[in-house]
Order: structure tokens, then C-alpha cells, then sequence
């Protein structure tokens, strides 16, 4: 029988991502089976410590209906609280024993000042976070993907394979752009799925300090190779973190306007990363006499609320599951994670944090064999075509790839 005296209360912070909504309804179903109380907090931080938050009071039924479904059904927040923003109303009210915290760093972060908070006050309540991020940049144990990733691979290549059959079709090309901060796993995984002709991702310029002037000569390379090839058609994807490995001064001189988010990220949703590229490219094009159609594309927003694949419904079960495996066994101000035999590992904050507290984002291995082979897949202009791109280009040579990144 239900103990209407212990509770577990469920949050979302930060941005929407597949596979968030299996996690709830995973670990809904498992505690409420244990006689626990469920209650989904809307507005994240922000509703969990309002005087009137907004609540769903979870059965199976509820918890069921939603395993599969897209978004979240409890509404996000990036509402990031300062300590006098705290109180222990709602945790006490409620006899909340267990936060579950879905989100980043930061969601992850402030629940753990959150908690201490509460420990000074008298009152104990543990807390879970369970991560995601379709940027896939935590640096989960094995390389292994973060939730939601997998589904936002699948369907931007869903679309991109679409896109593509647009460009063969009218015989023009794509300036694509896909989310991701400042790692490209999002961007690699799109392009190499799709088998798209010219990707350039932050991590591609290790050797060399990024540019919009080398960005646009990357996408020249592959359209001079494609012309060379007989194909006047192509589709170009363009990872946003590039903007972050960009110096300030070439952002400021490119005219771009950036709004900034309350944790000091700029709001690339705000601007049209695919139109500042194609305008750039379509600028270079006339200066070198080419007439290439080519046309923008934003793989953004259309992929973070799409339902969850089949890897990443198994991969969020697993983390449901383990928040209460972790919580029987009295785990406290940790993450679940799973290594690659699916065993649950809790990980605390300081497992993935440096020196300076910050945890550093995980990055495309770009010396791997796997990145290498499919860079190796992409049309760009190599030494030996230099004579043939000469009858497009006048000063072929600055548009050879590994010229281009000095690699």
C-alpha cells in the first residue's frame, strides 16, 4: 500500500532532448511500485522552489503513456536559483526524500548546493541526476553517448537525406548547420550518416586558427571537386562550434549580433548559423565568377523533441532503473551512468570536473581511425586536381583541404 509520507520529486533544466520523457516514466513506475509518491515539478528550479509550483502527481497510467513519447511533459527551465532564492517549503510540505534532477551540468550542480542548503536547515533529502545533452560533449566512462544523442542523429539524417535528394534534384547545393556548442558529434554524425560531400566541424581545426574566410573555402573545395566529378550538386554541413573555437575579433568583424544566456552561452538559436554561412559562400562565388545556386538549412530545434530511437528508449530505461538502484544502495549527490556491459555507475560532479571546477566538453577524436576514414569520404580538392580546378579557379592551390586546415 502507497505510504502517502515519502515522496520523490522529478525536475527538468536546461534544453529539450529525445528520451527524456522514458526516463520519468522509468523511474516513476519503479518507485512508485516501492510505495513512493511521484510528483513531475514543472519550470525546473524554478517551480520547485516557487511558493505555487505546478505538479503532476504521477500513477502507472500517467507514467506509462508518455514512455515513448517526444519532449518532456514536465515544462523545462533554465532558471539557474542564487542561494537566496532557496527554501525548504516544498521538499518539507511534501516529504520529499529523493530530487531527481534531469539536465546538465549546471541543472546537476546547483542540486548538489541545493542539498547542502537543506542539510544546514535540518532536512535531508538525497539527490540523482540523470544527464543528457543530444550535444553528446559529457565525458561519460567508455566514450559512451549521452541520452538523446543517438535520436537526434536520426532524424537530422532523416532530413539530411532528404535535403540531399533536394539538391540532386534541382542540381544546387545545401549549407546545412546542426546544434552542438562547441564539439561537432552531432554535426559528424549527421554528415557521415548521409554520406554528405563537405563537413566541417571546431575539431577539424587543430592545426590551424578557424575563420569564416577557411569555413567558405572548405565548401569551395568540395564544389570545385564535385564539378571536377560531373556533379553540380551538394550539401554542406557546418557544425555551430565553430562559433565557439572562432576568435571574438572575427565574430565581431563578421556584423553578427549575439544574445548571451543567463549562464553566459550565447544564444545561437537566435541567429541563422546555415544563412551567415550561405550568404558568405554566395559573396565568395560571385568574387570568383561561379554560378552555384545554393540555399541554407537549420538542423536545430526539428530534432530535440522528436521521439526517442530504439537505442536510446534501452539506453534511458537503463538510467531509470539505475536511479533506483542507486538510491537503494545510498547513493547520494551523484550521476547514473551505465558503462558499456550496461552496468550502473554513479558518478559524482568531481569525476568529470578539472582543476577549475568546469567540466570540459568531449570532443570528436579527430586523430581516430573512425574520423579519419570519413573525412577521407569527403570531395575536396587534393594536389592531383589542381591542374583540372584550374579551368574554375585561378588560384586553385588555396583551395586544396589539407592546405586549407594545415594539415
Amino acid at each position: 500500500m502507497m505510504n502517502e509520507n515519502k515522496a520523490i520529486a522529478i525536475i527538468c533544466g536546461g534544453g529539450p532532448a529525445p528520451g527524456i520523457n522514458t526516463v520519468i516514466s522509468t523511474v516513476a513506475k519503479i518507485f512508485l511500485e516501492d510505495g513512493f509518491r511521484v510528483l513531475g515539478v514543472h519550470d525546473g528550479y524554478q517551480g520547485l522552489l516557487s511558493d505555487k509550483p505546478t505538479l503532476i502527481n504521477f500513477d502507472y497510467e500517467k507514467a506509462n503513456k508518455i514512455f515513448n513519447r517526444g519532449g518532456s511533459v514536465l515544462y523545462m527551465s533554465r532558471f539557474k536559483p542564487e542561494k537566496s532564492d532557496f527554501n525548504i517549503n516544498f521538499i518539507t510540505k511534501n516529504n520529499v526524500k529523493l530530487l531527481v534532477t534531469i539536465g546538465g551540468d549546471d541543472t546537476a550542480s546547483t542540486a548538489n548546493r541545493l542539498t547542502k542548503y537543506l542539510k544546514n536547515k535540518n532536512v535531508y533529502m538525497r539527490h540523482i541526476h540523470v544527464p543528457k545533452t543530444i550535444d553528446n560533449d559529457l565525458p561519460l566512462p567508455d566514450r559512451n553517448p549521452c541520452f538523446g544523442f543517438q535520436s537526434a542523429k536520426d532524424q537530422g539524417a532523416k532530413i539530411g537525406n532528404i535535403i540531399e535528394e533536394d539538391a540532386r534534384t534541382t542540381q544546387s547545393w545545401y549549407v546545412l548547420s546542426a546544434m552542438g556548442r562547441s564539439a561537432g558529434h552531432l554535426a559528424f554524425g549527421i554528415a557521415t550518416s548521409c554520406h554528405f560531400p563537405m563537413m566541417i566541424i571546431p575539431e577539424m581545426f587543430n592545426k590551424t586558427t578557424p575563420s569564416f574566410d577557411k569555413i567558405i573555402d572548405l565548401i569551395i573545395s568540395s564544389i570545385i571537386k564535385r564539378k571536377i566529378e560531373g556533379m553540380e550538386y551538394g550539401v554542406a554541413m557546418v557544425s555551430e562550434g565553430v562559433f565557439h573555437v572562432l576568435e571574438e575579433d572575427e565574430i565581431k568583424a563578421s556584423g553578427i549580433q549575439f544574445t548571451f544566456d543567463e549562464h553566459g552561452h550565447p544564444e545561437l538559436g537566435n541567429v541563422s548559423k546555415s544563412n551567415i554561412f550561405n550568404i558568405l559562400l554566395q559573396d565568395r562565388l560571385k568574387q570568383l565568377g561561379l554560378n552555384v545556386k545554393s540555399r541554407p538549412n537549420e538542423l536545430g530545434y526539428e530534432l530535440r523533441c522528436c521521439r526517442p530511437s530504439g537505442f536510446d528508449l534501452t539506453l534511458c530505461s537503463l538510467l531509470g532503473i539505475g536511479v533506483k538502484k542507486l538510491y537503494d544502495e545510498g547513493y547520494n549527490a551523484c550521476i547514473v551512468s551505465a558503462n558499456s556491459n550496461g552496468d550502473i555507475i554513479p558518478l559524482l560532479l568531481s569525476d568529470l570536473q578539472d582543476e577549475n571546477g568546469k567540466i570540459p566538453p568531449r570532443l570528436v577524436d579527430i586523430d581516430s581511425d573512425f574520423a579519419r576514414l570519413c573525412i577521407q569520404n569527403l570531395f575536396y580538392l587534393k594536389k592531383e586536381d589542381l591542374k583540372a580546378a584550374k579551368e574554375y579557379l585561378n588560384e586553385a592551390e588555396n583551395y586544396l583541404f589539407n592546405t586549407i586546415l594545415n594539415w
